[in-house]
């Protein structure tokens, strides 16, 4: 009895080392931790982050990266938060000081000097203007006189930009020089007015724009019209009397629709396919012997004996007499005392041909006098 007793403990005993010492448990699944699982979702790859299910940790994360970088402060030179400058356009209270953005957009187009191509927007169209600068080094460091350059018939500031012209030419003598291109021309926007109140408006906001311009001195402003760009720029100075003008000196330019519509017995004229010479609205827009007599700033006519387009030299008659009686304050033909007027049928001598073949030189003896003529 105690024999068998014995045995059936050394058998139990023998049976509970196997179990110690046997296989693995038959499943590992009541060993793996449960609460390692939300630690494996919070460290996978970020993509899992943007997913729409994500749980209140991964929207937390991904909220940063979605939200807007806050708005950067503006750079040296330019205006406030909200204001235009940066949208290309040149316009309203920005210049090349505030705002060199959109005032200063290309290099120096010159060979001499310092300046640049701008955008100038006309008020009236709406258009984009191109216009060119080009200052002499001394502008660097005090401001220099300028001059604002129109050019003749539907002419663009290619005219003045061709070598040795007098983009070039009045700045080797000192003076600042912009040129531009009216609506519909050279590289502006716009449709072409034939100088009339649209592309006067356009000078007017170009020649405001000039005075604005760092190393200018906007108190000697020279306004330099050529042949059919009086009318441009004598419509300007008329309707716009406050313009920061000092002068104007004009190169033979036409003086009505006898001259420009081909309505005189001469029949030249190149705007005589455009209007018809009864059409009062459209002259009433493009007669520089009405405007002349409204300019209040000095006026020099430059006149040769042969015209470069007209048969003879009565519109320069009419001109100077049309701006004495207006009672512009000072008026002068050519050399001749200021302040005459001249009878048409006995007109005075007038520049010889030697002398106006060298055009920017004799603009550029007009344009001394009357600079000191300020002083």
């Amino acid at each position: 009895m105690k024999r068998g007793l014995l045995l059936f403990v050394l058998l139990m005993w023998t049976a509970l080392a196997c179990s110690l010492t046997g296989a693995p448990p038959p499943t590992t699944e009541v060993v793996e931790p449960v609460e390692t699982r939300p630690i494996e979702t919070a460290t996978q790859a970020p993509p899992a982050l943007s997913t729409a299910e994500g749980s209140p940790t991964e929207a937390a994360v991904v909220t940063p990266l979605s939200q807007p970088t806050r708005p950067t402060r503006p750079a040296p030179g330019q205006l406030p938060t909200g204001s235009p400058c940066g949208n290309g356009i040149c316009q309203g209270p920005e210049n090349a000081q505030n705002c060199p953005a959109d005032c200063a957009l290309t290099p120096n187009p010159s060979s001499t000097g310092r300046g640049g191509q701008y955008t100038v927007i006309n008020p009236s169209s709406g258009a984009s203007l191109a216009v060119y600068v080009n200052l002499p080094a001394a502008a660097a460091e005090l401001p220099v006189p300028a001059l604002v350059l129109v050019p003749g018939g539907s002419g663009a500031s290619s005219s003045f930009r061709k070598p040795n012209g007098e983009f070039h030419a009045f700045v080797q003598a000192g003076y600042g020089v912009i040129v531009f291109d009216p609506d519909g021309r050279g590289q502006s926007t716009g449709t072409e007015d034939y100088n009339g109140f649209i592309q006067q408006d356009g000078l007017a906001a170009v020649i405001e724009f000039a005075a604005t311009l760092p190393g200018v001195d906007p108190s000697r402003i020279g306004l330099v019209t050529y042949s059919y760009g009086i009318t441009m720029g004598a419509g300007a100075l008329a309707r716009h009397p406050d313009l920061p003008v000092a002068f104007l000196i004009d190169w033979e330019g036409p003086a009505n629709r006898n001259d420009t519509g081909g309505c005189d017995a001469g029949s030249l004229g190149h705007l005589k396919e455009v209007a018809s010479c009864t059409n009062e609205a459209f002259w009433a827009q493009r007669e520089a012997s009405t405007f002349i007599a409204q300019i209040r700033v000095p006026y020099q006519r430059i006149q040769s004996e042969q015209d470069h387009v007209q048969p003879d030299n009565a519109h320069a008659i009419l001109m100077v007499n049309n701006a004495v009686n207006g009672g512009v304050p000072w008026v002068r033909l050519n050399d001749l005392p200021p302040n005459q007027t001249y009878d048409p049928a006995s007109p005075p001598a007038m520049l010889s041909e030697q002398e106006s073949r060298l055009l920017p030189a004799l603009v550029s003896k007009y344009v001394q006098q009357m600079f000191e003529m300020e002083n």
